[in-house]
């Protein structure tokens, strides 16, 4: 994945650090939890990512109105700006493995991705 971290290093981001934005942006307020799940992540990995993450002013933390122990992480306009900046070049990184993979391989590994990711849950 090289191409994808020199895109995202370039940027500032690490890769679990693009997955995480990811995860919130497409989800809106999500706990870290959830995070973790989506991301592929374990928690002690991402309170440090979202530390870090705060940090450069991408995501925000909040306590949840109804469960005060429980927080809520947001991105920030700063933190859409990155995937907005990011996402084309990030997608085309994408499109440019499928093509040298071919679809049928590419479709493969994706299967037996989501098929080793459930075996965790």
């Amino acid at each position: 994945m090289g191409p994808i971290r020199a895109l995202l290093s370039d940027a500032g981001l690490t890769e679990q650090q693009w997955r995480v934005l990811r995860v919130v942006q497409e989800t809106g307020g999500i706990d870290p939890t959830q995070i973790s799940e989506r991301a592929c992540l374990l928690l002690p990995s991402l309170t440090r990512i979202l530390q870090k993450l705060e940090d450069k002013g991408l995501i925000q933390r909040t306590k949840d109105q109804i469960d005060r122990r429980r927080q809520i992480v947001s991105i920030t306009s700063a933190g859409t700006q990155v995937i907005d900046d990011n996402l084309d070049a990030s997608l085309a990184v994408i499109e440019r493995t499928r093509a040298q993979m071919g679809e049928d391989r590419y479709e493969a590994l994706l299967d037996l991705l989501n098929e080793l990711h459930q075996l965790d849950e």
